[in-house]
């Protein structure tokens, strides 16, 4: 399929290109220093990627540990409740450690292995990455060092507990806004200065170049099953597939199945308290093109085109930029962009799980909103959601604020 002068049979041969670059976003913008890093990464990574053992060590990691093929769900209490639109979800949910993370967090601490690290590092916001990679960390046994704001700590506790009893370092971050960005800020400080022994495991489809093609490549798995896992079950494609996106892994990894398909993809956006600068991390609706944590893309920014304070009830989605490859299928319109709010967000966790018996990450839950808005304005028609992480995490924050419902 060709869209807007881009072909999707041949786009992961060709983007990104040898420096980064999906279009105009991405790229490696660093030091010298962590350059000769990024560029002895990229290296290790393109000898491994092709690597028949590696593959072969990945699968078996996939199908014996993390417990891959993670099954699709049809959401049929739910889909009659709505009308007559048929609501599906992924169900990454039930990938090992409880979300979708883990899918790239075992590639890249393979990868660390093969590289000779002692250390991965790496920030976290709900918790998913953090608890993913120290998960990853005790198997493969490698020093863990995972840097959260404090304000996210105290949100998630039960995920800081269990990155601690898989013996984690949780570094507390208290500058700042004291969340997602400056974790990243922090993390990225301290590889900076133990890159000869550590590697930086960044959590999403960020950072400079090759973190973007690597977490897209390791989340691929999930597009690849889900694609014949729907037709093996409807004998044809979903006509939306829907994913939340703060950074953007977990919607790249189900997008990437489908961008060659006739199908809308719907990437979705945390609208938090509204539309006014500072009360919600939209970043592909409101924001502008921009540089930061070393690659370009689009991004909220204040006054003095610094990244602006961002916020949403998802801890995962409070980051005031989104994933290069994101921005530059925004601006081809392969992947429409939208946001739904805090209510719209909450209220769709309490329907999945009362209608479903399936709790949602509050993450996933804005999926689950938007799909549920799409399904009344189809009519008709099939909606694959990504639920891309459960909700233990979230369930005391969620009681404490809003009360059940």
């Amino acid at each position: 399929m060709v869209f807007n002068g881009v072909d999707f049979e041949t786009y992961f041969k060709n983007y990104p290109d040898k420096e980064g670059f999906f279009g105009k976003y991405g790229g490696a913008f660093v030091n010298p220093e962590l350059k000769k890093a990024m560029e002895e990464i990229t290296e290790a990574y393109f000898t491994i990627c092709k690597s028949r053992k590696f593959i072969a060590e990945l699968r078996r990691i996939r199908a014996e540990f993390q417990g891959r093929p993670t099954p699709i769900s049809h959401l049929e209490r739910l889909s009659n409740a709505i009308g007559n639109v048929q609501l599906y979800a992924k169900r990454e949910d039930l990938n090992h450690s409880g979300a979708h993370k883990l899918n790239h967090c075992m590639g890249e601490a393979l990868l660390a292995k093969f590289m000779g690290k002692k250390k991965v590092i790496a920030e976290t916001g709900a918790g998913q990455h953090g608890v993913a990679l120290a998960t990853a960390a005790a198997y493969f046994g490698l020093e863990c060092d995972i840097y959260m704001g404090a304000v996210d700590i105290k949100k998630q506790a039960p995920n800081v507990a269990r990155m601690k009893i898989l013996g984690a370092n949780v570094v507390e971050v208290t500058e700042g806004l004291q969340t997602l960005k400056e974790a990243v800020d922090a993390a990225f400080a301290a590889y900076a200065e133990d890159y000869e022994n550590s590697i930086y495991c960044i959590g999403s489809v960020l950072g400079p170049h090759p973190f973007p093609l690597m977490v897209r490549d390791f989340q691929s798995i999930v597009g690849i099953e889900a694609r014949d896992q729907f037709m093996g079950m409807t004998g044809e494609l979903p006509d939306a597939v829907v994913a939340c996106v703060g950074g953007g892994s977990n919607a790249m990894g189900i997008f990437s199945g489908f961008l060659n398909d006739p199908v809308d993809i719907y990437g979705v956006e945390p609208l938090g308290r509204g539309p006014a600068l500072g009360d919600h991390a939209a970043s592909l609706k409101y924001g502008t093109e921009g540089i930061m944590h070393g690659f370009n893309s689009i991004m909220l920014k204040d006054e003095n085109g610094e990244p602006a304070p961002v916020y949403s009830v998802a801890s995962g989605l409070d980051y005031p930029s989104s994933g290069p490859e994101h921005a530059f299928l925004h601006t081809l319109g392969r992947v429409k962009y939208d946001v739904v709010d805090d209510e719209e967000t909450i209220d769709a966790f309490f329907k999945l799980s009362r209608m479903e018996g399936i709790i949602p990450a509050i993450e996933s839950a804005h999926a689950v909103a938007y799909a549920m808005k799409l399904a009344k304005e189809m009519g008709t028609g099939s909606i694959l959601i990504n639920l891309s992480g459960r909700g233990d995490k979230d369930m005391d924050y969620v009681i404490e604020n809003y009360g059940i419902r």
